[in-house]
């Protein structure tokens, strides 16, 4: 789950890591508030689940009060389109109103898992800012990652380390340990999946501060975390995806026009594989899971009906828990309460099968049915394409 930015450093400050003073605020007037008790020069950010917002116009620094009217009235409400928002954009309900400060270092800090190594890493550049993936792809030297084995956790040596590479005083150097062992106290604490700073700050004054914050959460560890599941924001999230999410359906939406309905995480990463293979394009990874119901069939064949670039679905089960007549009398019952005008092409195997195929045999409703895979796929990709 993703966080805004408010939020994250709500999280942050409780911490004990320095965040610059702001507020966030959903009306131009109280934004205008928030800025004239700040004081200026401050910075207005537009709040999305995107990155890029500077280059797209979304972080604007004002200097007086007519600066502040007239980037707050065209940020808020704005559909922001950046490089990981996507040509739809984002349409930003809130912005954060926060301080000036005098900067005189930037740096790019991080803590996520490396599945790998099976450890928490820690990544830091001295070249902290907007351009930090042009950083990473032209100077790979400049990007530093250090792992903590988590029976150890984080030591002296780590931060030392750190702070000797981003070349810090020895008064930066302390503020800099103090809100690494407070971040990476926070990482695990929060079942965070991503930690990032980008940029950590130095101020005059040789304060460390996060002045951007970005923290994503494990969603199978949210069930610890209510005040953090709280945060959720849904108008960041794909409508289709929150809606698959009320009936536990593990739901992505995609750019291709074949819907898939799968059992089972790898199966359906193998499908959409093959669909590819076969040159279809998948509309969606779902998964509708092991235990499945007729009910959640019919859910899910609702949620892929939704999507309007889809031509054909493909429905491809396996009956090891999961009993393929139930998947049937899901698809039937789905099939005749819903207005159906594109082709579907069911494989259905395992547990069950020669009732399923039964069931939609006679159901008199126009299914393709194949048992080999590849014809299958072969079938639902000439479909799509209308051959």
């Amino acid at each position: 789950m993703k966080i805004h930015e408010y939020q994250a450093k709500e999280l942050l400050k409780s911490c004990g890591v320095p965040v610059p003073l702001g507020e966030v605020a959903d009306t131009a007037e109280k934004a205008l508030a928030v800025a004239e008790r700040l004081g200026y020069p401050c910075v207005i950010k537009a709040q999305v689940h995107a990155g890029g917002r500077g280059k797209a116009g979304g972080i604007q620094l004002v200097r007086n009060r007519s600066e502040a009217e007239k980037h707050i009235a065209r940020i808020l409400g704005l559909t922001l389109v950046s490089h990981q928002t996507g040509p739809e954009g984002k349409l930003v309900r809130k912005l954060l109103v926060e301080q000036g400060l005098d900067i005189i270092k930037e740096f790019y800090l991080a803590i996520i898992i490396d599945r790998e190594e099976e450890m928490p890493v820690i990544i830091a550049s001295s070249q902290g800012g907007m351009e930090i993936e042009t950083v990473a792809r032209d100077h790979p030297q400049a990007i530093f990652k250090m792992h903590v084995h988590p029976v150890t956790g984080l030591s002296a040596c780590h931060i030392r380390n750190l702070a000797f590479k981003l070349d810090l005083s020895k008064v930066q150097q302390q503020n800099f340990s103090n809100l690494l062992i407070n971040l990476y106290e926070l990482f695990l604490k929060s079942d965070a999946s991503l930690v990032e700073i980008n940029p950590l700050i130095v101020t005059a004054n040789d304060e460390v501060l996060a002045l951007d914050a970005k923290i994503n959460f494990d969603d199978n560890a949210l069930g610890r975390h209510p005040d953090i599941a709280a945060w959720r924001d849904v108008h960041e999230e794909e409508p289709l995806e929150v809606e698959a999410s009320k009936f536990e359906l593990n739901y992505i939406r995609l750019d291709g026009n074949i819907g898939c309905m799968v059992n089972g995480a790898g199966l359906a990463m193998a499908t959409m594989d093959i669909i590819k293979f076969y040159g279809g394009e998948p509309a969606n990874f779902l998964d509708v899971g092991g235990a499945t119901s007729v009910e959640k069939v019919k859910e899910a064949f609702k949620i892929l009906l939704a999507d309007k670039n889809v031509r054909a679905v493909f429905v491809n089960i396996f009956g090891g828990i999961v009993r393929t007549d139930l998947v049937a009398n899901g698809i039937v019952y789905a099939a005749k309460g819903l207005e159906i005008k594109i082709p579907i092409v069911i494989r259905l195997v395992g547990t069950n099968e020669e009732e399923g195929m039964r069931i939609l045999r006679e159901s008199q409703l126009n299914f393709v049915t194949e048992n080999v895979l590849a014809d299958a796929v072969r079938r639902v990709v000439e479909l799509a394409k209308g051959d």
